[in-house]
Parts: C-alpha cells; structure tokens; sequence
C-alpha cells in the first residue's frame, strides 16, 4: 500500500484528486495539506511513503519544503505536481530532492503511473516537463566531453526515467545497443547506478 500526503493550497484541487486516488486499491491517502509548513508537520507524523506536493504556495513554497523533507524524511519520496514548466525552476527542485515533476495537465492514468514509479525507487518527469528541461541538450563539464552524441541521447532518456526497452524505440535501436552505451557511459563517467546518472544529467546541464 502506498501511503500518500497531498499538499496544494487549492482546497478544490485537492479534494478533487484525493476522490480519484482512493479509488485506487494500492493509494491510502493518509494526510492533506495546504502549504508547506502543514506538509512538514503531515511527513514528521504519517511518515509517508509518497508526497505529491505543488510549489508555489504561501508560508512555505513546495521547494523549501522538498529540500527539509530530502533532509529530514529521506525515506520520503517527493513528487511535484505543477503548473510550471520552465527549466530552471524544474531543474531547481530536482537538485533539491523531488524524484519526479509532473504537470497539473497530465492525465489522471499518468499522475497515478507516476505516483507508483516514485514509490517503487524511480524517477518519473512528464513529458511537458522533460520538454523544458532538455531544451538545451548540450552538456556542460569536462567529464561529460567524452560522451557521444549518442550516449549523450541515451543519457537524456535514462535521465527521464525511460526503459531500455523504451530508449530503443524511441533511438531505433536495439535494447542491447541501449545496455551497452548504459554500461559506457557509466564506465566514462565513474557511476554505478540510474539515480547517480540522473544526478548526473541535472548537474551537468541536460536538466
């Protein structure tokens, strides 16, 4: 069961996505909240599984309260839900500690899937989202100057939180061929793990 605290500072947003989530068998919505301070408090006493939480709210906005849950609750998981789109401020509160962002006009299939994938240890960007942060796909950085254009492409998709299997759709390329530039550009870039090339990515200017 994943045990799930809403946070928006719209009372008909919430109510109206915490009815369609306790429809779904695996989603306990334990806690609700309107700002960031009654998130904290709604984290220290549920110790939830998931936070899906918007940013721009009063006393305290959705990334200071991102960036004390990463500190405090590290067990957390925090997912944005956000009207904002534009790069820097999606690449702000990923360095922060939210291990996705979605937009507040994804579908309610999409917002679930991505519910799950946080929960389960991954990474999950909207597509809206993605857009903006790899409007600029060029790397910055000295280590990064040894990928090839195709790794670098490669490393955009892991970094969006894509399968191989998806990666090689997408590239028109063989699941194989995607495991073998994964395993390079580990290799190049001394990383062992998805979340350390994500880490990666965000750092070095692809988000």
């Amino acid at each position: 069961m994943i045990r799930l605290v809403l946070v928006d500072d719209h009372i008909l947003v919430l109510e109206g996505i915490r009815a369609r989530l306790e429809q779904e068998p695996d989603i306990d919505v334990v806690a609700q909240a309107t700002d960031g301070k009654q998130a904290i408090d709604a984290v220290a006493e549920h110790q939830p599984d998931v936070v899906m939480m918007d940013v721009s709210m009063p006393r305290m906005n959705g990334i200071d309260a991102t960036e004390y849950m990463a500190q405090h609750f590290p067990d957390t998981r925090v997912l944005i839900l956000s009207m904002h789109n534009n790069k820097e401020y999606v690449s702000q509160i990923l360095h922060k500690g939210a291990k996705g962002y979605i937009l507040k006009d994804v579908s309610v299939d999409e917002m679930i899937r991505a519910i799950r994938t946080v929960y389960e240890g991954g990474t999950y960007i909207s597509s809206g989202a993605s857009a903006a942060l790899f409007s600029q796909p060029q790397l910055r950085g000295e280590s990064s100057a040894s990928l090839t254009h195709r790794e670098a492409s490669v490393l955009k998709k892991v970094a969006e939180g894509k399968s191989n299997k998806a990666i090689a759709e997408e590239l028109a390329i063989s699941v194989r061929t995607v495991e073998t530039h994964r395993q390079n550009i580990k290799a190049k870039l001394g990383l062992s793990s998805t979340a350390e090339l994500t880490k990666y990515a965000i750092k070095h200017g692809l988000m």
